[in-house]
């Protein structure tokens, strides 16, 4: 019993660290870097719409 209890835990810590380092490695990286880009995006637009910054009245 002891035994699958210990392989259960050590299961699930590696499945643990796994995500862990997917999440940290894989995920976070690219919604920064969609995150970024949707903003630069939105200032383009802005700015073809309403003209660059400091040219107002």
């Amino acid at each position: 019993m002891s035994n699958e209890v210990e392989s259960c835990e050590k299961s699930t810590k590696c499945r643990e660290w796994g995500t862990f380092l997917l999440i940290t490695v894989v995920v976070i990286p690219i919604l920064t870097v969609g995150l970024i880009g949707a903003y630069g995006f939105v200032v383009w637009m802005l700015q073809l719409i309403y003209g660059p910054p400091g040219h107002g009245m």
